[in-house]
């Protein structure tokens, strides 16, 4: 995902350090940032903090689909949450941020906002 729009970007780490289907935590403008790196090679960040548990612990998520949609489930509950919406597939109502990221000469960049 990418946002031409976003006013400041932070450099986290190179694109090969982030393995596929495996999440690594950042800070990023203050906010703990789960980024998570799919086998197509797709770059997603979102809050680190588990919506349910109040645990920042998303990172360590188990990677996958629901059709389409790349996902995530939360290590704590298992509750399923969609990396392009942030929106959790099991509990309605219930939601993680999404973060704009992108790869520039070779480094993963989170949008840290305007």
């Amino acid at each position: 995902m990418t946002d031409t729009m976003t006013a400041r970007w932070e450099a986290i780490c190179p694109y090969e350090v982030v393995e596929p289907e495996r999440g690594v935590a950042a800070l990023v403008g203050g906010a703990q940032v789960a980024i998570f790196r799919t086998f197509d090679g797709g770059l997603y960040a979102i809050d680190n903090r588990d919506p349910i548990a109040g645990a920042h612990v998303m990172s360590r998520g188990i990677v996958g689909s629901r059709g389409d949609v790349p996902t995530v489930a939360s290590p704590l509950h298992k509750e399923v949450y969609s990396l392009l919406t942030g929106e959790c597939l099991d509990v309605p109502g219930v939601a993680v941020r999404t973060f704009p990221v992108r790869v520039r000469d070779g480094m993963v960049e989170v949008g840290a906002g305007s």
